[in-house]
């Protein structure tokens, strides 16, 4: 009667313990990333990241194709989880990279209209406005940024002022 009280108590734990492995495991799905699951945003930000770096080396084929590449991946994980004003941040930004402005600029005001104060989404947008000569609503977003105490504040002045391009 004890041996099988043992062998019962070890059933009831290893049942206990796999149910709690099993449901571990499935929690990583959604966007918000697990250490074991690159979701596709994250392998969105990937190309985005190096293509920057072929822009600072002037191959600007090779950063058009990893722009199509995060802008496809943006648009899918745009797709499963929508309204999340940093995927639309990145899908503005990569559509206007891609030369489409208009509908860069659409994305941009979805995320605002989600999150009007996103630090990202004001300075793209506003630097957008610029490369469209519209530079009253590039102050605009600027005023937006002003007190904010952050990189993409001086960014966006600098590109108003001409310092430099980066639309």
């Amino acid at each position: 009667m004890i041996k099988n009280s043992i062998i019962s108590f070890f059933f009831i734990i290893l049942l206990i313990n796999s149910s709690f492995s099993a449901g571990s495991s499935s929690s990583g799905s959604g966007d918000s990333g697990s250490s074991k699951t690159r979701t596709q945003y994250d392998m969105a930000l990937s190309h985005i990241k190096a293509a920057k770096k072929f822009e600072k080396k002037d191959k600007l084929d090779k950063a058009k194709k990893k722009y199509q590449k995060a802008q496809k991946l943006l648009i899918q994980s745009n797709n499963k989880f929508p309204n999340k004003a940093d995927t639309l941040n990145y899908l503005g930004f990569t559509t206007r990279k891609l030369g489409d402005f208009e509908n860069g600029e659409k994305y941009y005001l979805q995320g605002l209209a989600i999150e009007p104060n996103h630090v990202g989404i004001n300075e793209y947008l506003g630097e957008l406005y610029v490369a469209t000569n519209r530079h009253n609503l590039a102050v605009e977003r600027l005023e937006v940024l002003k007190g904010c105490n952050c990189e993409e504040y001086d960014q966006l002045k600098a590109v108003i002022a001409g310092e430099k391009s980066k639309y």
